[in-house]
């Protein structure tokens, strides 16, 4: 509710749009129902994910022509830079392209089955390009990649420099040893030839051990 103040300065479609969007999440949402037929949908329920699909296309289009312009201005200067994400902020981009890619993503965890039946997941992936240059652009980006992967004890090495890495002692650790260490309960795994404990990692993540 606490968004809505916001709300006064979003033009009347706009903000019509969102409610809309809001809408088919709403209906695509899974309700706890007993005896449902796992993989069936009723007419209603594809109609409403088609609709779905028709809308994020729409949006991706409309996207997609004014992220590359946004870009083309922004690239001049910080200023310009922020400038336009001022704009692109109270655009379609800004408004309804969160809400709908946090809102599929929950869907999608929820039923998957459902959203591929949809096909609008697809059309999102076009846009990621066009907002991988315009993010590019911000100020300190470089920065900000490097805090977002130097998670703790895991990738901090890789941007301390090549010193450190010099000093460590390098133990040659065999596959056997490996497979002994995760049956008792570790949990170590092999990226790049490296070997890495997530043993703690594992206990935050909400994926389950199966996908890490």
């Amino acid at each position: 509710m606490d968004q809505e103040l916001y709300s006064k300065e979003r033009s009347a479609s706009l903000d019509l749009l969102l409610r809309f969007q809001r809408l088919l999440v709403s209906k695509l949402y899974p309700a706890d129902c007993v005896g449902q037929v796992p993989n069936t949908y009723s007419p209603d329920l594809l109609g409403v994910g088609s609709l779905l699909k028709k809308y994020t296309a729409l949006l991706c289009t409309h996207i997609g022509d004014i992220l590359p312009v946004a870009t083309s201005i922004a690239c001049t200067s910080h200023r310009h830079f922020a400038e336009v994400s001022r704009v692109v902020d109270g655009d379609l981009t800004g408004i309804l392209l969160p809400e709908l890619v946090v809102s599929i993503v929950l869907l999608l965890s929820k039923n998957a089955g459902l959203m591929q039946e949809a096909g609008a997941i697809p059309l999102l992936a076009g846009l990621l390009e066009h907002l991988d240059r315009f993010n590019h652009l911000a100020p300190g980006k470089e920065r900000d990649d490097n805090e977002d992967l130097a998670w703790p004890g895991i990738m901090g090495s890789f941007f301390t420099g090549q010193s450190s890495r010099n000093n460590e002692e390098v133990t040659l650790i065999r596959k056997a040893d490996l497979e002994n260490h995760n049956k008792d309960g570790g949990f170590w795994t092999v990226i790049d030839g490296k070997v890495y404990d997530i043993k703690d990692f594992q206990t935050q993540s909400l994926t389950g051990s199966s996908i890490l």
